[in-house]
């Protein structure tokens, strides 16, 4: 069970990284629609709970983490330096800390509703 304080402290945690990354995107490419049009990409992966809970956590974990997008950023930064990769990444890590501060966090093969951050909704 995690503490309300900590909650709202991992919430505004989250809030921090979804404006930083959303600003550093828009510094470094200010193209609206490519924003617009990857923002919600990462939420295909909760067509996992069709087939299973389990299925549908792990898919989410992968695509929820920020794991992924440091590494696509990491990647897209080093060898060679690829835009596309530095916004896909930036996007990413938008995607996840705009998830995050309302409450979604990494899941539980459980549930959908149960996650890191605690029950969705309480």
């Amino acid at each position: 069970m995690i503490s309300k304080n900590l909650k709202g402290m991992l919430r505004l945690e989250a809030a921090a990284i979804f404006t930083f990354s959303s600003i550093v995107y828009f510094q470094y490419n200010p193209d609206w629609l490519l924003f617009a049009l990857l923002f919600l990409l990462p939420d295909l992966a909760m067509l996992g709970y069709l087939a299973s809970n389990k299925t549908g956590a792990i898919l989410y974990n992968i695509t929820h983490s920020l794991i992924g997008s440091a590494l696509c950023l990491s990647i897209s930064w080093l060898a060679p330096k690829s835009e596309l990769g530095i916004s896909i990444g930036l996007i990413w890590f938008a995607h996840v800390g705009f998830d995050r501060t309302l409450g979604y966090g990494l899941k539980y093969a459980s549930g959908f509703k149960h996650t890191h951050l605690g029950i969705i909704g309480r």
